[in-house]
């Protein structure tokens, strides 16, 4: 409970202006947070000149929640008893405070009096993880420059090299900055080498601080008045609106963030989308700050929501250019679409759920629209939705997201990769297993069959990186090379190198990245951006259970993991399916070649337990009369698998 004096104050405060105030409560270590806004925003006293939009790029795990945390505690937009607690302000979701990872960008605006004026600081914080490399680049369009933030103690990884090349493709002004120097192990000097070979930047121009300890932190803000160039925009000029987000609310439908190019954005004006040219009357208009603070306007080069009375998520199309009706614009160059990496069918436990969990799905990807959606139907499942994901941590969220805000019971199938195949007179994208041709069959007139490959790049210390080859060729990498990061110049560190080859999509979705982690003590950090499609000696894997398929097991799998794989999963359905009252075969098979095989003892009835002397033919009448019924039975009978071994089954980690 807030302190008597307090609630009193705020209950006032609530009862004069409660459509002016965003108040947001935190009971954590006796902090109590309530960012309110004393008053409304007047936005025209911020024109171009005193603006700077920036965005905060880095690897996973190297601070970019605390600095963002860091920075709006000292502009004041958020109030704390104690500084330097980690609060992550920004990671809104359930899943990003669990798992401490940033997933959804969130935007903030913030206001700082430096050299004499107040300045409007637009905040962008980014995820770090190469699953959500898309956010990146959509946060990264409606920016002027970037922080490309680096842990003093781990250096460059392999997702910083990514970040700062999207970056520098934008144009983006970029300031270095050094984290975590208040730990023991950090190396400044020695990052600071590693950031001049890789980058070509001048150590005279990186940052030194602690996001922790709040040291430093004010020359950033200094820097990024000082370094970033002010957006570009003409007030007399007509609206121009570029479009690099949304999320839903389930009064107001659907808010869209928007970077105001030209022109002036006001509640009540009459807006038109250039991509679907509907017509919309903006209901409410604000910044975010960092919850939503309604404003009267916003003016050119700023960074704020609109609410519209949009009711479709399929209106709000990411990179879209907004304009006034009857003062059309030219459109600015949108986003590249995002393309799923990753396949996975999504199932309800309970197949009456079906609709519910529909729904579901559509809500949440208003909220994230690199997810494809396609209706799916498994003999085995039920009908279900097959989702197109960036990468295995993003399907992983997702699913996380589902049940936490949903609460929805599911089955996720195995992930599996989009593939290629050629026919003599066309090509078929397939990403299910059960649509997968049989190659070894003539009569499917298949040419040719191609699987996505991808350029991966691997960062780890010098004494892993024999380790790091073989786990590379395990998954059949291809055009392996290394170079050296730095000559490791102290002698506790040894020197990092960076490996480069090309890898099958198809071997990252597996336990890649587990294998990578644990062979090298969690030192490499790995990304890959896409290469495109090339040839390969692909099949599918299909699973008998009394001679019948099961459609929700079926593997798409090269011909040199054939037999291991093969081996692998039947021993997994060995374990988890019930035995029955008659012997089941258990086969993994590719076309029509038995692969591997496990079979399910039957359960047995004492049938003689109540005969005793006699001649013993009076007992081989009884076992022969079972035999010959377990014989029946086997022909006609069927194996269901229980909802619970998928659970098992489905899972990609071998047990």
């Amino acid at each position: 409970m807030l302190p008597g004096w307090r609630h009193a104050c705020l209950k006032v405060l609530l009862r004069c202006q409660p459509a002016r105030w965003s108040i947001s409560r935190q009971f954590s270590s006796t902090t109590i947070c309530l960012a309110a806004t004393l008053k409304s925003l007047k936005m025209e006293e911020f024109p171009c000149e005193v603006i700077r939009n920036f965005s905060i790029i880095a690897h996973i795990d190297h601070g970019k929640s605390t600095l963002a945390d860091r920075l709006l505690e000292l502009t004041g937009t958020i109030q704390t008893k104690s500084t330097g607690l980690n609060q992550q302000v920004l990671d809104k979701l359930k899943v990003e405070r669990e798992r401490g990872i940033t997933v959804k960008a969130q935007t903030a605006s913030m206001i700082h009096m430096i050299h004499g004026k107040h300045h409007l600081l637009n905040l962008i914080d980014t995820p770090g993880h190469v699953d959500f490399s898309w956010e990146v680049s959509r946060s990264l369009a409606a920016c002027q420059g970037a922080l490309l933030l680096v842990d003093a103690s781990q250096g460059i990884q392999a997702q910083s090299i990514s970040v700062f090349h999207i970056a520098k493709e934008r144009g983006l002004k970029i300031i270095p900055v050094l984290s975590k120097i208040d730990l023991p192990a950090s190396q400044p000097e020695r990052m600071a080498a590693q950031l001049q070979s890789t980058f070509g930047i001048d150590p005279s121009e990186i940052l030194h601080i602690s996001a922790k300890t709040g040291k430093g932190v004010e020359a950033v803000l200094t820097a990024i008045v000082d370094r970033i160039p002010p957006p570009s925009g003409n007030i007399n000029s007509p609206l121009k609106a570029f479009m690099f987000d949304s999320l839903y609310d389930r009064y107001r439908g659907v808010i869209s963030l928007v970077s105001v190019q030209d022109g002036i954005i006001q509640k009540g004006d009459r807006i038109a989308s250039c991509h679907t040219r509907k017509k919309y009357e903006i209901t409410e208009v604000g910044v975010m700050h960092p919850e939503e603070v309604p404003t009267a306007s916003l003016q050119p080069g700023q960074v704020g929501y609109i609410a519209c009375n949009m009711k479709e998520s399929s209106e709000a199309h990411i990179g879209d250019t907004l304009h006034r009706v009857g003062m059309p614009v030219d459109p600015m160059p949108g986003f590249q679409p995002s393309k799923a990496m990753v396949y996975a069918g999504v199932f309800p436990v309970d197949s009456n759920d079906f609709i519910k969990l529909e729904e579901s799905i559509k809500r949440l990807t208003l909220t994230d629209r690199s997810v494809t959606i396609q209706r799916e139907s498994s003999t085995a499942l039920g009908q279900g939705c097959r989702l197109g994901f960036l990468g295995t941590l993003h399907m992983d969220v997702f699913r996380q997201r589902l049940e936490d805000e949903y609460d929805a019971s599911i089955i996720v199938t195995a992930p599996t990769v989009p593939y290629k195949v050629l026919y003599k007179d066309k090509s078929v994208m397939i990403s299910n297993p059960t649509e997968f041709p049989d190659t070894s069959d003539t009569a499917s007139k298949v040419k040719e069959v191609q699987e996505p490959v991808v350029n991966a790049s691997i960062i780890v210390p010098e004494e892993y990186l024999g380790e790091m080859m073989n786990l590379c060729f395990a998954h059949r990498a291809e055009n392996l090379d290394h170079r050296y990061l730095d000559s490791g110049s102290t002698s506790e560190a040894s020197a990092r190198t960076i490996l480069t080859c090309i890898l099958p999509l198809s071997e990252i979705v597996t336990d890649f990245f587990d294998q990578l982690k644990s062979r090298s003590s969690g030192y490499a950090s790995f990304d890959y951006e896409d290469a495109g499609y090339k040839a390969s000696d692909l099949a599918k894997m299909v699973f008998l259970l009394n001679g019948k398929p099961v459609d929700a097991l079926a593997l798409i799998v090269h011909r040199s993991a054939q037999q291991e794989v093969g081996r692998k999963w039947v021993k997994k359905l060995h374990k988890v399916i019930p035995r029955q009252l008659f012997e089941v075969p258990i086969q993994a098979a590719v076309g029509k070649k038995i692969i591997a095989r496990e079979t399910l003892s039957a359960m047995r009835a004492d049938v003689t337990a109540g005969l005793y002397g006699g001649h013993y033919e009076r007992k081989m009448k009884h076992l022969e009369n079972q035999k010959e019924s377990k014989r029946k039975m086997k022909r006609i009978g069927s194996v269901d698998l229980p909802q619970e071994a998928f659970f098992d089954i489905l899972s990609t980690k071998s047990k």
